[in-house]
């Protein structure tokens, strides 16, 4: 099906969820092109030299999605968030094999983006930034929400405010906020006073 509508694949994405026999082998190629961009957007700040593929991270992605025989989705923009999460948990799990393997050594290292003059010139321990997003997601599950899939989705704040029924606005200046708060906590800093709106 050439560029389905959001309320076709909302459907599809409901016969996933009711465990219609099929309907998950229906729903990739609708899906494809939106979870490569996702994947690409992820692959792009791995360091030199890995070996996983954003076309392989799609799949592991979209299996894990499917896989689940509880999971269902209200909407695409559901969807797509519960992809970008699991490829976070894929990366932070492959980090995790690889510094256990390296003995704590070599780690990769990735750049949280353009954090206003903090860690946009840095590189950041990936696992060290699991960490630190844990615990702002503890906090903070919009926050949380946001830096998932700005960073881990490579989704636009327009994006991203969609999926969380909020303004762009909204998502700027609390992106801006938790990228400072990770870095702060990543650096054993005190963490910065809570941003005006937010949801902590």
């Amino acid at each position: 099906m050439a560029n389905p509508t959001p309320s076709e694949v909302t459907r599809l994405l409901e016969r996933v969820g009711d465990g219609e026999a099929g309907a998950s082998d229906e729903l990739l190629p609708l899906v494809y092109e939106q979870l490569r961009g996702l994947a690409e957007a992820q692959m792009a700040r791995e360091p030199a030299g890995h070996t996983l593929q954003p076309t392989a991270l799609v799949h592991e992605a979209y299996l894990r999605l499917v896989g689940d025989e509880e999971q269902r989705w209200s909407s695409r923009g559901h969807f797509y968030g519960a992809a970008a999460h699991a490829m976070r948990r894929i990366l932070v799990e492959r980090a995790r094999r690889y510094r256990s393997v390296r003995h704590g050594g070599g780690r990769p290292r990735v750049p949280l983006e353009e954090a206003e003059g903090t860690i946009d010139a840095d590189r950041t321990d990936l696992l060290a930034l699991d960490d630190a997003l844990t615990q702002l997601q503890r906090q903070d599950a919009r926050l949380g929400d946001i830096v998932v899939y700005r960073y881990f989705g490579g989704l636009t704040n327009e994006q991203t405010a969609d999926l969380l029924g909020i303004s762009a606005r909204t998502v700027r200046r609390e992106w801006s906020y938790a990228r400072l708060w990770l870095y702060r906590l990543i650096e054993g800093q005190e963490a910065p006073e809570p941003v005006e709106g937010s949801t902590s």
